[in-house]
């Protein structure tokens, strides 16, 4: 009887080679205006991999959106919005988590464009969105906090309203309105970060 063959592991370096080609693959039919109308197979087909490969990794288009959520979450826009929130200085605080939040709509907005199109239609664009406000709010929520414990809040301006406020300037739609009413990133980004201090910040020093 012949030996039995060593069993080899998968390389983890070729494993995450393969789920970068997958998710790569989802961008580009993102990009596409393509991925709310393929399936699992046109995504392999995409990748140069097998419909068994494809799903050793993503299950499903959900887990699939979930993925790219994940990248876009080392995004380094989002990376130092999250560094940013607690600064000391809550006025530097404020600019620099609504400017960063503007580079990062910015920097995925051919993708973001298509994933909100599409939520109140596809399972796996509304996944995504719900994870991606909550995360969000989970920042702002910090921010907000921040802003209170310092003092720096206009009279009669809760933590509970100053979280409102930067949930309504800080949204994708906000960006994209602003974008579609002629604005460039730059001049949004201005916009919204005078508004939050003129909305929540005291004048008083």
């Amino acid at each position: 009887m012949p030996a039995r063959a060593p069993y080899r592991r998968r390389s983890p370096d070729r494993s995450a080679q393969t789920r970068a080609r997958i998710l790569g693959a989802v961008r580009e039919l993102l990009s596409e205006r393509a991925f709310h109308d393929c399936t699992m197979e046109d995504v392999a087909e995409r990748a140069g991999v097998s419909r068994a490969t494809l799903y050793q990794h993503f299950r499903s288009r959900l887990e699939l959106v979930d993925g790219i959520c994940d990248l876009m979450a080392v995004n380094p826009a989002l990376v130092e919005l999250r560094e940013r929130v607690e600064l000391p200085d809550p006025a530097a605080a404020l600019q620099e988590t609504i400017g960063h939040a503007v580079r990062f709509w910015e920097s995925e907005d051919a993708l973001l464009s298509q994933l909100y199109g599409v939520v109140s239609v596809d399972p796996a664009a509304n996944d995504f969105v719900n994870r991606q406000r909550g995360d969000r709010r989970g920042e702002l929520e910090r921010l907000a906090r921040n802003l209170r414990r310092s003092g720096a809040l206009r009279k009669g301006v809760t933590e509970k309203r100053a979280l409102s406020v930067l949930l309504l300037l800080t949204s994708y739609e906000s960006y994209r309105e602003l974008r579609e009413a002629g604005m460039g990133a730059r001049e949004a980004s201005k916009l919204l970060q005078e508004s939050a201090r003129q909305l929540l910040l005291r004048t008083d020093g």
